[in-house]
């Protein structure tokens, strides 16, 4: 029997989220039987990689160093398979603005924007804003769905709005706010599951609706036309693919009442905690939250590496 890590926490302003993500799968898989572990993240993964004997590792962390490819590549140079998304899919999804270049390359709607990089004076922001309009969303170029994101009306509420996303990035996202229904479609393996819609009773899905119990509704499966559906369905297994996507993913949309359709992000490590939207929409496909952890599980993998046993990583270690 193989032994599982799962690996949890980190160094993100997600620590919690992911703390309650991987509780929640070791709990699982325990349940079903396997032999698992939690790996507890922080600057010294690699040390406590090699200290534990794992033969895959069972990815929860969310946010930077966790979801944007760093672990991946750690996990590649140590031998030992991850579920999820490969280094470089990990890194273009939770990098928004090159993940928004590679939507417009392969056709996928996506809302407009413009980039910032570093700090700029009130004028040099303003010029750059332009004729751009608003209401604008303001979010961290890199960082996950929910943390440092706001809503701007005016030149005066984007200032502020650019200083609290730079607080986690220097680089900083301005896209055009569009309104309409927020859906969420959940993937697994190449399977798409069905979408969701959330309904938060604040004036966005940020953090704190996100993750406190009864600050949004939930409707599933999201009340859309069955045509209408199906084509979010494809639309959000294309962003996947342009990506190069694997295992659990989600891919948030925004679709309006004037039968469009704007791709925001993709997902590569979906929150697995009594509020999140993958367990959700898996128990609507008729996957409880065993079999979705298991079926994770089922698809961790090395993308360019070769796997090493515990013997051969003991010896390194020792080494």
């Amino acid at each position: 029997m193989k032994r599982i890590g799962v690996l949890l926490g980190g160094l993100s302003s997600e620590r919690d989220i992911s703390l309650r993500t991987g509780e929640a799968v070791v709990e699982a898989l325990r349940g079903r039987g396997h032999d698992v572990v939690p790996v507890y993240v922080d600057r010294d993964l690699d040390r406590a990689l090699r200290a534990a004997p794992i033969d895959v590792a069972f990815l929860a962390l969310h946010g930077r160093y966790g979801e944007d490819g760093c672990v991946q590549g750690l996990l590649e140079c140590m031998g030992i398979p991850y579920t999820g998304s490969g280094v470089l899919s990990s890194a273009l999804a939770m990098d928004k603005l090159k993940a928004k270049e590679l939507f417009r390359l392969h056709n996928v709607p996506t809302a407009p924007y413009y980039a910032i990089e570093g700090s700029l004076t009130n004028a040099e922001l303003e010029t750059q804003h332009g004729s751009f309009g608003f209401p604008v969303v303001v979010k961290p170029r890199r960082e996950g769905s929910s943390i440092g994101i706001s809503r701007a009306n005016s030149f005066e509420e984007l200032r502020v709005a650019v200083d609290a996303a730079r607080k986690h990035d220097d680089g900083v996202l301005v896209e055009r706010y569009i309104k309409g229904r927020e859906v969420h479609v959940g993937i697994l393996n190449g399977r798409v599951l069905g979408a969701i819609e959330v309904v938060p009773k604040r004036p966005m899905f940020d953090f704190q609706a996100k993750y406190t119990k009864g600050m949004t509704e939930y409707f599933y499966p999201a009340r859309l036309a069955p045509t209408r559906y199906q084509g979010v369905l494809r639309l959000a297994e294309r962003a996947a693919q342009s990506l190069g996507c694997t295992g659990a993913v989600r891919v948030d949309m925004i679709v309006t009442e004037g039968e469009n359709e704007y791709v925001l992000e993709v997902n590569t490590t979906p929150g697995l905690t009594p509020t999140s939207l993958l367990p959700k929409i898996a128990a609507g496909a008729g996957i409880d939250f065993a079999s979705l952890c298991e079926e994770i599980l089922s698809t961790a993998r090395l993308t360019y590496g070769v796997a090493k046993s515990n013997a051969a990583r003991s010896a390194v270690a020792e080494a």
